[in-house]
C-alpha cells in the first residue's frame, strides 16, 4: 500500500494526468459548443483539439525541468520523449485517420452497390493537426508553470 500511496504524492505524475484529463476535458466542452449536444465519447477520444497526448507530454517536460533543473538528464530524456509523441500524433496517427476515412469511403460506396461486405467502420479521428498539437502542448506546459510556481514552491 505504501507503494500506492509514493504514486498518489508523485508531483510531476499528477501534474501530468491533470493536463491530460483537462485538454480531455476540453474536447467535451470544445463539441458541446460546436454541435449543442453532449458526446461524452469524446472523454476518451484519442483526436482533436486540444491534443491530450500533447497536454500530457508538455507538462511531463515541464515539470521535470523545473524540478529536476532545465539542465538535466531527467528533462533531455522527457523533453525528447514529448517531441516523439507529438510528432506520432501529428504525423503517423494523422494520417492512418486518413486512410480510415477513404477505407470508410470505399466501403460505404461497395454497399451502395449491394456487395456484402460486414465490416465495421475504421476510427477516423485517430490523429492531431499540428494546431492541436501546439494547443495541447501549450495547455500541458501552462498547467505545470501553475504548478511549479504555486504548489512546488509550498511544498
Amino acid at each position: 500500500m505504501q507503494e500506492v500511496a509514493g504514486i498518489l504524492h508523485n508531483q510531476i505524475l499528477m501534474v501530468a494526468l491533470l493536463a491530460c484529463i483537462s485538454a480531455q476535458g476540453l474536447k467535451l466542452v470544445i463539441d458541446l459548443v460546436r454541435n449543442r449536444k453532449l458526446n461524452v465519447t469524446y472523454l476518451m477520444s484519442p483526436g482533436g483539439m486540444p491534443s491530450a497526448h500533447s497536454a500530457l507530454v508538455g507538462a511531463l517536460a515541464t515539470s521535470v525541468g523545473s524540478l529536476k533543473g532545465w539542465s538535466s538528464a531527467e528533462f533531455a530524456i522527457a523533453c525528447l520523449f514529448a517531441i516523439i509523441v507529438m510528432y506520432d500524433a501529428a504525423g503517423v496517427r494523422q494520417a492512418a485517420g486518413k486512410q480510415a476515412k477513404i477505407l470508410n469511403q470505399l466501403i460505404d460506396e461497395l454497399f451502395q452497390e449491394k456487395h456484402n461486405l460486414n465490416e465495421e467502420r475504421l476510427k477516423e479521428l485517430l490523429g492531431h493537426t499540428p494546431f492541436q498539437v501546439l494547443v495541447g502542448l501549450s495547455l500541458g506546459i501552462s498547467i505545470a508553470m501553475v504548478f511549479s510556481k504555486y504548489v512546488w514552491v509550498s511544498g
